[in-house]
């Protein structure tokens, strides 16, 4: 099988919805051709030499080759500092507001979901460190998941290429990052040691209950790749991730308000948010 072999489209239907069931992302005919490349070399690698035994296979999910199908078709695509105009309302606003409810010393959970190869937490990290002064007066804990496990072994690596850090200035670099030589640079030790990594499916609440409840959760630009019902579940199943008046940021193009009703629109000078009100939903 070492060329392409497109699947038919009652095949790709079938692949669809059984990822679907599994992930809630949702790929259409537009994302066909992208879809078959991957099914295909995966199909090369597991050694089925037809589609029906490979899904088959996945049914029966020998050697977890659904976990590797999955990692196959999310797509990663970031860099360090993306929309820092949340970050700076993260440190302007959505702190302040929370510290009304921290006492000098407690701890402050962040979640980065998907984190995807890591840039978004460490991010994150980067910013605490050079533009919250009272980042040592307080225990900050930030959690990066994301259903794809690959990635999340290139993010606590912390090896990150000259693209990656496109947006960040020389300086930051040069104090956060060590050359490995060939266009590649790895976070330092006390950045990669910050930041806890664990596996999650946002649509799975028995999955993300495990992970406790967060101040703040950066949840951007993964919503879109899913249809209504499944963005739905997985605002319910972060809504209750949250802190009592804990917030949730979005990427830019996404809007809560036409997901789910369970949160308050919060306008701040840099972003837009949303909010789980103090008491509970409504």
């Amino acid at each position: 099988m070492s060329e392409f072999t497109a699947i038919t489209e009652e095949e790709f239907r079938r692949l669809c919805e059984f990822i679907y069931r599994r992930t809630g992302m949702v790929f259409t005919e537009a994302k066909r051709y992208y879809i078959e490349r991957r099914v295909v070399e995966r199909m090369s690698i597991a050694g089925s030499g037809t589609f029906a035994s490979y899904f088959a296979r996945l049914r029966t999910d020998v050697d977890h080759e659904i976990e590797r199908l999955i990692n196959a078709v999310t797509v990663n695509e970031t860099y360090f500092y993306r929309e820092d105009h949340q970050l700076r309302c993260m440190t302007n606003d959505l702190l302040a507001d929370r510290l009304k409810h921290k006492a000098r010393g407690e701890t402050i959970r962040i979640w980065s979901v998907p984190c995807s190869t890591g840039e978004e937490p460490f991010s994150i990290a980067i910013w605490l460190l050079e533009n919250w002064r009272l980042v040592d007066q307080y225990d900050i804990e930030i959690v990066g998941s994301d259903i794809d496990t690959t990635v999340m072994e290139k993010a606590h690596a912390g090896l990150f290429g000259k693209r990656a850090l496109m947006r960040l200035p020389d300086d930051l670099v040069r104090r956060y990052f060590e050359p490995q030589g060939g266009e590649v640079w790895k976070i330092i030790e006390e950045l990669r040691e910050s930041v806890l990594f664990t596996p999650v499916n946002i649509v799975d609440p028995a999955e993300t209950r495990q992970h406790g409840r967060f101040d703040i959760i950066f949840c951007r630009n993964v919503l879109i790749y899913f249809d209504d019902a499944s963005r739905r579940v997985a605002a319910e199943n972060l809504y209750e991730n949250l802190m009592p008046g804990g917030f949730i940021c979005l990427g830019h193009t996404e809007s809560m308000s036409r997901i789910s009703p369970l949160f308050s629109v919060r306008r701040f000078t840099d972003a837009i948010v949303y909010q789980k009100a103090t008491g509970g939903p409504a």
